[in-house]
């Protein structure tokens, strides 16, 4: 847009990267703000691998509409193996793209989280709000404590938010303070639309989430799900997927004796799809083996993981 059209502008939009260490609750976070289960949303960390875009429209007190594409990211966590590599860029990639960065802080953390998250976030300069989480087992006394603790570093953030999910606390004041930041602009995407990701994306991460809840700790982190097909019609998405694994032991963990294994991890998966298509799906589910993937580039890219 050229300098003598700005002044025109009366909406903002801008990206707001969402961070914080692993399960910190970014995923349950923006399932909450857009109304929709679009996130991957697990106990076990680091289950987010790539960056996603969820567009919230919000109207501020001022009246200014705002089209806010928060991006979920990977949790922060320390780069051992490749594809902790490529998470980790991910992050520093939205931390760099952000027009303002939300910085997830479990009100039970100790302040080491956010100050590695300074290191790591001053050398983009981007401006930062603090939000602290899971805050339903605290006393009021304990929340006071702990914005107290983050006065130190009151320079340094924008404004700093109690949260909570379950208590419904804190939505519309985020929102608000996020407006106050993104820049005056035209609406970059369809206001109709909640995500960037296409129905492919989203089908994948809800049967990667299964996995997760379904199976024990090592089969998720060695795991992949690709999309092979989607045959739509109006009423009914019949979905070819395969999960992809590392060892020929995973591979029968997965299947489970009599094929229970499978059975639980596509029924919670096409439970979440309908839920997310408003329709009936039929997912026809598999498992092979690539021996290695998560440990060699070209294992990596050609599950889409480029680093």
């Amino acid at each position: 847009m050229f300098e003598h059209e700005k002044e025109d502008v009366d909406t903002k939009a801008g990206f707001v990267a969402v961070v914080g260490r692993p399960n910190a609750g970014k995923s349950t976070l923006l399932n909450h703000v857009v109304g929709e289960k679009l996130a991957m949303v697990s106990k076990k960390a680091q289950a987010t691998r790539k960056r996603m875009n969820i567009i919230v429209m919000h109207e501020d007190i001022y009246g200014t509409e705002s089209q806010i594409i928060f991006v979920d990211t990977p949790g922060i966590h320390e780069k051992e193996k490749l594809l902790n590599q490529f998470m980790m860029d991910e992050v520093m990639k939205a931390i760099g793209d952000a027009d303002l960065i939300v910085f997830l802080a479990p009100i039970t953390d100790k302040l080491t989280e956010y100050e590695k998250f300074l290191s790591m976030a001053e050398r983009k300069a981007t401006k930062h709000i603090v939000l602290l989480t899971k805050m339903d087992h605290v006393k009021q006394g304990d929340i006071l404590k702990k914005l107290g603790e983050y006065q130190k570093y009151q320079d340094r953030f924008e404004a700093i938010i109690p949260f909570s999910v379950n208590k419904k606390v804190g939505k519309v004041q985020l929102l608000n303070e996020i407006s106050k930041y993104l820049p005056l602009s035209p609406f970059l995407f369809d206001t109709e639309i909640l995500t960037t990701d296409n129905i492919r994306d989203i089908y994948k991460e809800l049967i990667r989430e299964s996995i997760f809840e379904n199976l024990s700790d090592e089969i998720p982190y060695e795991s992949d799900v690709t999309i092979e097909k989607i045959q739509e019609t109006d009423a009914l998405d019949t979905v070819y997927a395969t999960i992809v694994v590392e060892k020929d032991t995973q591979k029968g963990m997965i299947v489970g004796q009599k094929g229970e294994g499978i059975k639980r991890v596509g029924k919670l998966a096409r439970q979440q799809m309908e839920i997310f298509s408003g329709k009936k799906i039929f997912l026809d589910l598999h498992v092979s083996v690539k021996k290695g993937w998560s440990k060699n580039r070209d294992g990596l890219e050609e599950m889409g993981y480029v680093i």
